[in-house]
């Protein structure tokens, strides 16, 4: 429709040009524009070819909604593996100085155990041998000393043979139970030109008296003599202590 509309506008402007005579041309360009020629430029204006603008600025991807994660660079992924890698090198690392800590202290415990076992596996001979060695301490208190001083009564020869050989005996078994590291105490030796004071640790009171000779606490009577093994206390000695107050 639009073009018959343009044919019929085309066909009224050209009948006043034909009737126009030759003597009376004006010059193109002092003729008055037609209607045609005013209405042409805007007619034209719908046909003219409309060109295609395109953005010079880089195409941006849509921003993540709300709620949806960010998509990743592959400098953000690579830095992430790393951090995971660090922590995976430290708790590795975490776990093998454990290890090497715990194998350490398992082998000092192990070589604890065996020096003890090493020390102490007498322990139980030893406690058996006590008793016996308390019967050389008998059998020489039981021989009077001024019997031990007549060394010119050719009555005593016997005795002092035996008590001689007793004590022998009692320094080679003591000597060689020092040597596995068995060590006997006597609470009764004086400490300084005094008796020595009673020490829980050592001594066990058998009976407590009152005595003027000795200050108060202190030792004034050996039943049984002390033993250490390897600087533990074996048996404790049996000793009588002084209560004056």
């Amino acid at each position: 429709m639009f073009q018959r509309t343009f044919l019929r506008q085309a066909r009224a402007a050209r009948s006043p040009l034909s009737t126009i005579s030759s003597t009376t041309v004006t010059p193109l360009a002092l003729r008055p524009a037609s209607r045609f020629q005013t209405q042409l430029p805007a007619i034209a204006q719908g046909f003219a070819p409309r060109g295609r603008f395109y953005s010079t600025e880089p195409e941006q991807k849509d921003a993540p909604k709300e709620g949806e994660a960010a998509e990743e660079t592959p400098l953000e992924q690579a830095q992430k593996k790393i951090e995971e890698k660090e922590k995976e090198i430290i708790e590795l690392k975490d776990k093998y100085l454990r290890s090497v800590a715990d194998a350490r202290n398992q082998q000092e415990r192990g070589k604890r155990d065996m020096d003890g076992a090493r020390k102490f596996a007498i322990q139980g001979f030893a406690k058996d041998l006590l008793e016996s060695i308390d019967n050389f301490d008998r059998a020489l208190l039981a021989v009077p000393a001024e019997k031990l001083t007549a060394a010119e009564n050719e009555e005593n020869k016997d005795l002092l043979d035996l008590v001689a050989g007793l004590k022998m005996t009692e320094n080679i078994l003591m000597n060689t139970l020092e040597r596995h590291g068995l060590e006997r105490f006597d609470p009764g030796e004086l400490v300084d030109g005094k008796p020595q004071k009673f020490d829980p640790n050592l001594h066990e009171a058998t009976f407590m008296a009152k005595s003027e000779a000795h200050d108060d606490g202190a030792v004034m009577y050996v039943q049984s003599k002390g033993f250490r093994l390897n600087g533990r206390i074996l048996r404790a000695a049996k000793v009588g202590v002084a209560k004056n107050n």
